[in-house]
């Protein structure tokens, strides 16, 4: 029987895995899950591909990923079956069969992420794992400002991560916007793509931005300077969130919502 190519959403919480890839090291990976989950599913060994890695501690509203399989399954099959192996905290979505073209890293043309920061005078408990926790008043007019330096295609060698691997730093920002809801700052950021650290640096950066550590004319500085030093702190990786992927029309995958007014 020939293969068919399998896409799926998936939703999860990473506060308890190592990141999304699979690693030698541990168990306690996303795609470990996955694959061993989809594996039972389809009766025989899986290697899933995702639109994306996460770090450790990143969740995602909708991560695509694809496998090739033999098995007769169908799309609710899929998702229940993989959903009755799989952790609470790991989700499949939705299941669609797609071309043999289709791959959910290379086929994606863009991808979005939400970073979330709770900006009051107290500490939340049901939000400790969501969010980036910041006292400090923040002057959200300055974030807008310095971020506007980022838009277009750029060198972000400043907001790149030391132990990074791409082959350029080139990187094309399609989108930064910046919400307020009460006690929570929601920054949302699409491009074709991203570097590594690169999102959690940019929102470190604009945070001193924020708190008027620098002006806002001061991130362009930094970006054109492409030096790491020079940039904001690596914030932690439990208020970041993978939106999703954006594909080809003609590949009919489903689109992720931003989710800015959960």
């Amino acid at each position: 029987m020939t293969d068919t190519r399998i896409a799926l959403g998936v939703e999860y919480d990473g506060t308890n895995y190592y990141g999304f890839q699979k690693q030698k090291s541990t168990n306690e990976t996303v795609q470990g899950h996955l694959d061993a989950s989809i594996s039972k599913v389809a009766d025989h060994e899986v290697k899933t591909f995702c639109s994306g890695r996460t770090d450790a501690g990143v969740h995602a509203f909708m991560q695509v990923i694809h496998f090739d399989s033999n098995a007769n399954r169908s799309e609710s099959e899929w998702i229940r079956g993989v959903n009755s192996y799989l952790p609470k905290s790991i989700r499949i979505l939705w299941s669609k069969k797609v071309d043999s073209s289709f791959h959910a890293r290379f086929s994606a043309i863009n991808r979005s992420y939400l970073y979330n920061i709770l900006n009051s005078q107290t500490p939340s408990a049901l939000w400790a794992d969501r969010s980036l926790y910041v006292p400090h008043r923040l002057s959200i007019n300055n974030m807008r400002l310095g971020a506007k330096y980022l838009l277009g295609e750029h060198d972000f060698s400043s907001f790149r991560g030391s132990s990074c691997q791409s082959k350029t730093p080139i990187r094309d920002m399609k989108d930064i916007k910046i919400y307020k809801n009460k006690d929570f700052i929601s920054v949302e950021l699409r491009a074709n793509a991203f570097l590594l650290h690169m999102v959690r640096i940019i929102i470190g950066t604009l945070l001193m931005a924020g708190k008027k550590e620098i002006t806002p004319k001061e991130v362009d500085k930094i970006l054109r300077l492409k030096d790491r030093t020079f940039a904001g702190k690596t914030v932690k990786s439990s208020g970041l969130f993978f939106i999703g992927p954006q594909y080809p029309q003609k590949y009919k995958i489903p689109k992720s919502k931003s989710h800015l007014n959960w």
